[in-house]
């Protein structure tokens, strides 16, 4: 049996998975930098990433049930990411793993490992993907050899944009999971409503709450309406490509999906256009090495891979600049 070794470092989590070849999940081990109060300063993250890399290896390993001379592949995130400093501790280690064990090496897109890890945990089959995460907010299909983007956030994304409202309320970080408890006991009040074509605002949303909680405003209320009105409008725009596209699935994808909230709303938008909604299981829906690993197989059955040398970093690459070269879909 084969094994890849996946290494997540492009954000807040540092993490290590492994599958085997034919997609099976056997670790999935990770350790996320948080807060009490106020959010992400990089050189921290990349200290954070540093410390628990080693523990964090092997505990996938103790999951696995397997020796670390086993693994027949290395994957790592070559980004996109928040910058090189903390994308770069995840590069750093695959190169000494992989020269370690004399294995391939592959770099894997952040972006495009969250849909292909949706397609095999959800059993989706050509769905319309709403990627929804920190600096991602996307409509997503793949077509023509690409994944299409076919709207998208203008300003922030919506993950980012919670964290930063949580953050100006004390909060801590990450602010999304504290957002949706509080919504609980909340009540509308209106805030902007911002869908232009296809494309999503959230920076206006943002700052009219922002003036309501200086104002006094209950932050219950606040995390509704916040919840209420995005959620709304990603609901909106995901009907509308899977309308433009003839899609008939619609997977949910990134960090925000675990809220349950947003699930639920879009569950009910599919259901009454007679389409099917999946949304990635909890412990893959944000990241983790396991969407690395896998996207990492994907591209070495297909012939990629780079020696250590070659191991490059790609910050800001976009999920519509890579060639999907391991699936007869595209």
């Amino acid at each position: 049996m084969k094994y890849c070794l996946g290494i997540e470092s492009t954000a807040h989590t540092f993490g290590c998975g492994i599958v085997s070849f034919d997609g099976k999940i056997l670790a999935n081990a990770k350790d996320a930098f948080t807060t009490e109060k106020g959010g992400m300063i990089p050189h921290e993250v990349a200290q954070h990433h540093e410390d628990v890399k080693e523990q964090v290896l092997q505990d996938a390993l103790k999951q696995a049930g397997i020796a670390l001379k086993e693994i027949s592949l290395i994957a790592y995130s070559r980004g996109p990411g928040l910058t090189p400093k903390i994308l770069g501790v995840g590069q750093r280690m695959a190169i000494t793993l992989a020269r370690q064990l004399g294995v391939p090496l592959v770099g894997a897109n952040h972006s495009v490992a969250h849909l292909t890890i949706g397609d095999l945990v959800t059993g989706a089959k050509d769905p319309v993907y709403l990627y929804v995460s920190g600096p991602n907010t996307q409509v997503i299909a793949l077509a023509g050899g690409r994944f299409r983007i076919f709207g998208e956030t203008l300003d922030t994304g919506l993950g980012n944009m919670l964290d930063k409202f949580a953050r100006d309320a004390g909060l801590g970080f990450p602010g999304g999971p504290k957002i949706e408890q509080l919504a609980l006991g909340g009540k509308y009040v209106e805030l902007p409503y911002a869908v232009k074509g296809m494309d999503v605002s959230f920076s206006g949303i943002l700052t009219k709450a922002e003036q309501l909680l200086k104002r006094g405003s209950s932050v219950q209320d606040l995390c509704f309406s916040l919840q209420e009105t995005c959620f709304a409008m990603l609901a909106e725009v995901a009907e509308r490509a899977m309308a433009h596209t003839g899609k008939k699935e619609l997977l949910l994808i990134g960090g925000v999906a675990a809220n349950k909230r947003l699930r639920q709303m879009l569950d009910v938008m599919c259901s009454e256009r007679s389409a099917k909604f999946f949304a990635v299981p909890l412990q893959y829906s944000g990241d983790q090495g396991v969407m690395i690993a896998w996207q990492g197989v994907l591209q070495h059955n297909a012939g990629e891979s780079r020696t250590p040398e070659k191991a490059d970093l790609a910050p800001h690459e976009r999920t519509d600049e890579v060639d999907v070269t391991w699936t007869t879909k595209a």
